[in-house]
């Protein structure tokens, strides 16, 4: 796999509101995980004009294991490849060690955002202050 061109890492608990009756997450919690990864990506970073303009237009999530009420959760999100007017990330949603369960991928997945100005319905190129802000990337 290529280098990434920015990582993120954010690590938070398994909420009552994020499990379903049977007690473990609800699969929407794991894309709450990883856009707050997502977020933290960019904040790192320093882009503030990212959101609100980035609306995801695939998405693919991999569930492994069940994650638990009061369950630590590590997320982490890789930028991996900027396109004229699109990105693709990868992400990776850890459930850490818990009661006699040890440390064990719970989710894995990719999602691909696309530039859609704002006032406007269709895709254009990543403004300066976006891809200024990017690491460089290698050719």
């Amino acid at each position: 796999m290529d280098t990434p061109i920015a990582t993120a890492t954010a690590v938070r608990r398994v909420e009552w509101v994020d499990t379903d009756a049977a007690g473990h997450q609800h699969n929407s919690a794991v894309l709450r995980f990883v856009e707050a990864c997502e977020a933290q990506l960019f904040r790192d970073l320093g882009i503030t004009g990212y959101f609100g303009q980035a609306p995801r237009v695939r998405q693919e999530v991999n569930y492994r294991a069940k994650l638990w009420f009061g369950q630590e959760v590590t997320t982490e999100v890789s930028l991996d490849r900027l396109g004229e007017t699109s990105m693709t990330f990868s992400f990776r949603v850890w459930g850490e060690e818990f009661e006699d369960a040890p440390r064990r991928l719970a989710a894995d997945g990719l999602f691909v955002t696309v530039c859609v100005p704002f006032g406007t319905e269709t895709a254009a190129p990543w403004p300066a202050e976006i891809r200024e802000n990017l690491p460089a990337t290698v050719s």
